[in-house]
């Protein structure tokens, strides 16, 4: 995983941590509202599909947590929902997200309410962006993968990729979950 530090907007550079895009805010939480850090992204991932994700990330500190924002292009892998083949596509996404932390700095005690594990700040005020980069990647895809636009998909009969040219299936042969149908077609021929 690489986090690389672009720019400060105050005090020095945040202290990372190297685990799967987790990054130390123990500092930007000290600090007043509005100061913030950019950092770039580029993590293999290798769960549900995505293999990496790449972008630039603004953490903002607020008046209740650390606003993360960011632009992102996650590299996934599927399946075409028409001819079966394994694909690779691009997604881009925009990020935005406000982590709540769970513990004050300067009082060192838990702060109340119930935020959702995949925003919050956890107790060693490390912010995990794993988890949200996931859902995002994961909404931000189509809900068919297609290998290309015009893919041809199976043969119903055979199925033989259409993409890779035409089977030797009898032009006559149909679906037999549709016998009635074709019956049909045929009567009113008639």
């Amino acid at each position: 995983m690489t986090f690389k530090n672009i720019s400060t907007y105050n005090e020095p550079a945040l202290q990372i941590l190297h685990t799967e895009m987790c990054i130390n805010v123990a500092q930007l939480l000290k600090e007043p509202v509005g100061s913030g850090r950019r950092y770039q992204i580029n993590e293999s991932v290798g769960k549900e599909g995505i293999d990496s994700v790449k972008g630039n990330v603004t953490l903002a500190r607020t008046n209740h947590g650390i606003l993360v924002k960011g632009a992102m292009i996650a590299n996934v892998t599927g399946i075409c929902c028409r001819c079966l083949s394994a694909i690779n596509c691009t997604v881009d996404f925009d990020l935005g997200e406000e982590f709540l932390p769970r513990v004050d700095i300067p009082s060192d005690l838990t702060l109340p309410g119930e935020a959702d594990d995949s925003t919050t700040i956890d107790d060693n005020h490390v912010l995990d962006l794993s988890e949200v980069m996931r859902q995002y990647t994961l909404l931000a895809m189509p809900a068919k993968l297609l290998c290309r636009p015009d893919c041809a998909g199976l043969c119903p009969s055979c199925g033989h990729n259409l993409n890779q040219g035409l089977c030797h299936c009898s032009s006559g042969a149909h679906n037999q979950r549709w016998p009635k149908l074709v019956r049909l077609g045929k009567e009113s021929e008639v």
